[in-house]
């Protein structure tokens, strides 16, 4: 049996750190333990570093918090960073085979401010190649399970992130979510999950300036509250990223217990253009009543915005392409030939169908700015179905209807990349295969704080915290 500490939140833990009632070499050690037991099936890290050393910069920091040094609000916390950000001293390999020996020169900014707040970077998590696709499956370093359910994904990109957390291997990882990557694998193996708004986590340092605006940095932890605590942290402006959002001015933590009473919100079960499947819709209607329960006003809508088709795979592969180019002459062969597919229609995208993209990316914006000038929040689910099986195998049809296109398998997502608005999935129930289904709620322009007052209200009303995959079912690899 694990240890209790593998499923405390990260909050509980830092707190119990800081107060001297926890040393963080015995934190460190349950999660050595738990990923030795537990490794082997999940396969969430691409890389792990020694671990003498982890566990001597365990005792150095408990020796200093002896000495009455408070070394931050995540002290002693390990955890992991996903293999498509920077960690000096591991390879940024964006797992993929050409960038196999791609060593960063530092941290990124994100990871230096966990750091500075306490917490111990034990090693790499596990995604697709540049985290083109749901599920975390690659050549470098294979495919990650869901501690759920093994035969199934994690999803991704975010995955291996997913399995370490939900697994109990450690107290939260990294993520980033351009289309969905933080969202759906938390929503597949039962996590909240926030896509905070762009900007609002420094992405630096980078040695290509995006135009897509799409992506965030985020965390994969257990409770809401951890992703508020991590969210402080990581906050505020940096000079490598221009497009980085001043510091809000308050601790988003502090603001946990004030989401608005009488709200306004609005459930789309499909946006006027998606199918799902009946369990569910089931898991998510059981979670938009807890919001009825509260107090809130909450209409049933369809359409809230047009269809967006493959209008943002046009987008986004326009800069991985740009991102790649350099090695495709000399190492084409070396990258996986799925993700190679996807990124090579970028060579087809015309100004003019890249002008037809983001025209239709502003009709988007402002019908969401109309929008939100009716509602306080939106809730749709956040996937049309459960976790699927590791190796892929995507569905070709949903509750019985063949999809319309490609990116109907997930439809709830990358609109709101494409649109801006902070997002965050909550496990809302389980599937007819007791696999987790996540609710999104979508809030406001830059409402950060919204998003996450009415994820940790809903968390408190449907509490999560006491069911976890503690024994990871027995699965042959």
């Amino acid at each position: 049996m694990p240890s209790d500490l593998c499923f405390t939140p990260a909050h509980e833990l830092a707190d119990r750190i800081r107060s001297k009632d926890l040393a963080p070499v015995e934190l460190m050690e349950a999660c050595f333990e738990r990923i030795d037991e537990t490794n082997e099936t999940l396969n969430a890290w691409t890389g792990i570093r020694d671990r003498d050393e982890l566990l001597a910069e365990a005792r150095d920091l408990g020796d200093r918090i002896a000495q009455g040094e408070d070394p931050g609000p995540l002290a002693g916390l390990p955890f992991g960073v996903k293999e498509l950000d920077d960690l000096a001293g591991f390879p940024s390999t964006h797992a993929s085979v050409p960038y196999r020996d791609n060593y960063p020169e530092r941290d990124s900014v994100e990871v230096e401010r966990l750091k500075n707040a306490g917490a111990i970077a034990i090693g790499k998590t596990n995604a697709p190649e540049f985290g083109y696709t749901a599920i975390t499956k690659n050549r470098l370093f294979g495919i990650s399970r869901n501690p759920w359910n093994p035969e199934r994904t994690p999803g991704g990109s975010s995955g291996g992130s997913s399995a370490a957390v939900a697994g109990g291997q450690v107290p939260f990882c990294t993520g980033s979510d351009g289309g969905g990557s933080i969202r759906i694998p938390c929503s597949w193996t039962g996590l909240p999950g926030l896509k905070c708004s762009f900007g609002r986590v420094p992405m630096g340092p980078q040695n290509m300036l995006v135009w897509d605006d799409t992506s965030v940095h985020g965390a994969i932890a257990r409770t809401v509250r951890d992703i508020a605590r991590h969210l402080d942290q990581v906050v505020g402006t940096h000079e490598s990223d221009p497009n980085a959002l001043p510091h809000p001015g308050y601790k988003y933590e502090d603001l946990l217990d004030g989401l608005p009473k009488g709200l306004k919100i609005a459930w789309s079960p499909d946006l006027g253009y998606a199918n799902i499947e009946p369990d569910v819709r089931r898991a998510c209607e059981e979670g938009v009543k807890a919001f009825e329960e509260m107090g809130h006003n909450v209409e049933e809508v369809g359409h809230v915005f047009d269809d967006l088709g493959i209008l943002w795979g046009r987008i986004s592969a326009t800069s991985t392409y740009a991102s790649i180019y350099d090695k495709l002459e000399e190492q084409r062969d070396e990258f996986g030939h799925a993700f190679l597919k996807g990124v090579m229609t970028a060579k087809r995208i015309t100004w003019d169908k890249f002008g037809q993209a983001q025209r239709a990316r502003a009709k988007l914006v402002n019908q969401l700015w109309h929008f939100f000038e009716k509602y306080d929040l939106l809730l749709t689910p956040t996937l049309p179905f459960e976790a699927i099986d590791a190796r892929g195998a995507w569905p070709t049809e949903i509750d019985g209807k063949p999809l319309k296109n490609p990116l109907h398998i997930v439809p709830f997502t990358p609109p709101f990349n494409l649109s801006g608005h902070p997002a965050i999935t909550v496990r809302s129930g389980f599937s007819d295969n007791d696999l987790p289904i996540g609710l999104q709620i979508v809030a406001p322009r830059h409402r950060d704080d919204l998003a996450l007052q009415a994820a940790y209200a809903f968390e408190q009303a449907r509490p999560w915290n006491d069911n976890w995959p503690v024994q990871v079912p027995a699965f042959a690899v």
